[in-house]
């Protein structure tokens, strides 16, 4: 089995209050719009603040898409690498003994891919293993971890790093009023997210202990510093996973790619998809392992917008608490796309569940698709 052994979290230090980001959209709409609608989806969104990639000013200045990208490639590599370092200091593992590195974004393109741009930067070897992953967007931390779990399964003595990078910010379309545009500019926030994990065979050195050059020492649990935040805790263990694909659905969710960059494509069949499909996709799957999803104590669930967990937590019969994690880190930071699952994964570490609880990982993507991941502590 994959066992985490540190999850972190790194923001830009640009923070607004969401008023502060609404404000600033509305005074930037063409003559005439009213500014109604966009103010009354910003309300609705339950986001509190965000943290944005560059100052909140310079959004108006940003040119085509080559600009914006040039952007998220040298932002996201410092990012990512605070996110990275930090991670790997909170799980007492040295950046030369990761065996593999898996690197997910949606928010820009980069030849070579961030995990090769920071290998040097943070000491990861020239052989390290790469697996770059784009496409999977809001999914994408669930899947990083889905992917680790199948190479940690044949090579249980090795360690990995999955690192999720995402500025969202800089692919919002400020002249575009369709609907979809402006729920994005409601919700979507910047942030990187890294999770280090060891196989079964790896063994863990006792807490407060050093650790040999092939046993990572036990995490102490510690609080955030500068711009990164880690979760030191005894970490979760990995026991199964899924990946679902639903036909005739690609339509709902995903990019258009023009000259001006990323336009988000967002169908309002979305909660009614979560109605149809994914709630019994959790059930089937929980039902593999004689779980209901009243075992589940832990729930790690992407805040893909407040419909979307109303949605899932109705359609399972889940009870306010259950969702509460994914819930505050909506309100705290808004939708990270694919770092989302792996925030709230962190924040369900530090609350230090206790042994024999049993996790949930959900997080939905283009395509339309879900990834499911059974933890156990």
């Amino acid at each position: 089995m994959t066992r985490v052994l540190a999850v972190s979290t790194a923001f830009p230090p640009h923070r607004y209050l969401q008023q502060e980001i609404t404000d600033d959209l509305v005074s930037s709409l063409p003559p005439g719009t009213d500014s109604g609608l966009l103010r009354r989806l910003h309300a609705a969104a339950r986001v509190e603040t965000r943290h944005l990639a560059l100052p909140l000013d310079r959004y108006r200045d940003l040119g085509t898409f080559g600009e914006t990208n040039r952007l998220f490639v040298e932002l996201a590599a410092d990012l990512g690498a605070d996110a990275a370092r930090q991670a790997l200091d909170e799980a007492g593992v040295r950046p030369e003994e990761v065996d593999l590195v898996v690197s997910t974004t949606v928010t820009g393109i980069a030849t070579p891919s961030l995990d090769a741009r920071l290998a040097s930067r943070i000491g990861l070897r020239p052989d390290v293993r790469r697996m770059p992953l784009f496409g999977l967007g809001c999914s994408g931390g669930a899947a990083g971890l889905a992917r680790v779990h199948d190479h940690l399964g044949g090579r249980p003595h090795s360690t990995a790093l999955l690192l999720s990078t995402e500025l969202c910010s800089l692919t919002l379309q400020r002249a575009d009023m369709s609907i979809a545009n402006l729920v994005a500019g409601s919700l979507f926030g910047d942030g990187a997210a890294a999770l280090v994990a060891a196989g079964s065979g790896r063994h863990r050195a006792p807490t407060g202990t050093a650790a040999a050059p092939d046993v990572p020492a036990a995490p102490a649990t510690r609080g955030a510093t500068g711009v990164a935040e880690g979760a030191g805790a005894a970490g979760a263990t990995v026991v199964a996973t899924r990946s679902r694909l639903y036909p005739g659905t690609e339509h709902l969710l995903g990019w258009d790619v023009g000259e001006w960059g990323f336009s988000l494509v967002l169908g309002p069949e979305l909660p009614d998809l979560v109605r149809l499909h994914v709630s019994e996709e959790v059930e089937s799957f929980l039902a593999e392992h004689d779980l209901k999803p009243s075992d589940v104590a832990a729930w790690i669930v992407h805040p893909g917008g407040p419909r979307i967990l109303d949605a899932l937590a109705e359609e399972l019969g889940l009870p306010d608490a259950a969702l509460a994690t994914s819930r505050r880190a909506l309100a705290a930071t808004g939708n990270l796309s694919s770092a989302s699952v792996l925030q709230i994964l962190r924040d369900t570490q530090l609350a230090q569940p206790p042994p024999g609880t049993t996790g949930l990982m959900l997080a939905l993507g283009p395509g339309v698709s879900s990834e499911l991941v059974l933890l156990t502590w």
